[in-house]
């Protein structure tokens, strides 16, 4: 018997994660919901729109789950704020795993998890609660990554590595094996890290600069 499932959220996260839990999972998503005072309209993709506030009345704990589709604003704690929230209400919190990514009986997941395809998971790993993991990474053996994390696309965390709470990596970032990643770090788009860092700690490689020349002038 499917479950229903309210997705908490309005912005594209929220629509991306209509559509996987709907293509891959048994889950029904009854309703989206977000604070009263950032509603705008009274549905989503025909779907109800309801306050976080009144959640409880109109989709009761018992009947219902939870999913926490926020990104990654604020180090991700406005997703946590809300996560953190909705835990208090009573509700579960659904995870999701696509159906093409394999988890090993060594590794743990937590809550309101989402990983997407294509993401090699080894064994002996472990991703905490309200973590995303986007399409394309690589998460080496023995690591593990905390909570309210946000992994972008194409990320390569090698083998015994510990990330911390609230940290975001960007995309193509590359992490040597044996590190440790404190809280609230800011991992850059193609930033390589050698080293251990410390709490709070930002890394952004230097972007490409423009040729001198346009595409016309260079004759491609």
């Amino acid at each position: 018997m499917s479950r229903q499932l309210v997705i908490v959220g309005t912005g594209l996260f929220a629509e991306v994660a209509l559509a996987y839990f709907e293509e891959f999972t048994d889950y029904k998503v009854a309703a989206f919901a977000c604070h009263a005072r950032f509603m705008q309209g009274n549905t989503i993709h025909d779907r109800p729109l309801h306050a976080v506030e009144a959640m409880p009345e109109a989709f009761p704990p018992s009947e219902y789950d939870v999913f926490v589709a926020i990104g990654y604003g604020r180090m991700n704690r406005m997703r946590q704020r809300v996560y953190e929230e909705v835990k208090t209400l009573g509700y579960r919190c659904a995870t999701f795993v696509h159906p093409t990514v394999k988890i090993w009986s060594s590794t743990t997941l937590g809550d309101n998890v989402f990983i997407f395809e294509d993401n090699t998971i080894q064994p002996f790993t472990r991703i905490g609660n309200d973590t995303i993991l986007w399409s394309g990474n690589h998460l080496g053996h023995h690591s593990s990554v905390g909570n309210h994390c946000f992994i972008a696309s194409h990320v390569v965390i090698s083998g015994s590595c510990t990330v911390g709470n609230n940290v975001f990596i960007g995309v193509n970032a590359t992490f040597h094996d044996s590190l440790t990643i404190a809280d609230d770090c800011l991992i850059g788009a193609g930033a390589v890290i050698s080293k251990s860092t410390k709490a709070k700690e930002v890394f952004v490689p230097a972007s490409t600069k423009p040729f001198p020349k346009n595409s016309e002038e260079i004759g491609f």
